[in-house]
């Protein structure tokens, strides 16, 4: 539910970066604690999930400071040749 919730509110900012505060507001409907870590957490399970059912493409992008951004990317290591035999 919670990554549903998650992978609802990255799409809807499509192409911006969203704080982990805005996430955690509008998933959890709370403001982030502190410390909380639930946002990294299931946005690292939804990622997964995603790139395991639809491999070769990056979804979520961290940006170390500021927040996630959603938007469907070709992933550098799957095309670049690095995976061809």
């Amino acid at each position: 539910m919670r990554e549903f919730g998650l992978l609802v509110e990255l799409a809807r900012q499509r192409d911006r970066i969203v704080t982990r505060e805005q996430l955690y507001c509008a998933v959890w409907g709370a403001p982030l604690r502190s410390g909380e870590r639930s946002v990294d957490v299931y946005v690292h399970k939804l990622r997964t999930k995603l790139e395991l059912s639809l491999p070769g493409w990056s979804y979520i992008h961290t940006h170390v400071g500021f927040g996630y951004r959603f938007a469907p990317e070709p992933s550098p290591f799957f095309h670049n040749g690095a995976t061809s035999r």
